[in-house]
């Protein structure tokens, strides 16, 4: 999954930008799921819009080595897109 199609993909779950949706729910294994947001994570340019949380009770995946279960993404990643 490319930006591009993460994006579109977090918005049709979460309606709008800025809200949180599980990880699980973008519908890719744990070992993708990991590897996909952990690529922007590491990257300065795109982690900075987005938005790691650790809700109790959800499926969480390491992250960079950390558990984060939602991600909510911020309007202003049109700006590199």
């Amino acid at each position: 999954m490319d930006l591009r199609e993460v994006i579109q993909k977090y918005k049709s779950l979460a309606g709008d930008f800025g809200q949180p949706v599980e990880l699980s729910r973008f519908g890719l294994s744990q070992q993708e799921t990991e590897k996909v947001f952990g690529v922007f994570d590491e990257d300065y340019h795109i982690s900075r819009f987005f938005h790691f949380s650790n809700v109790s009770g959800a499926t969480a995946y390491s992250i960079n080595e950390f558990p984060q279960t939602h991600v909510s993404i911020d309007a202003t990643i049109s700006e590199i897109m």
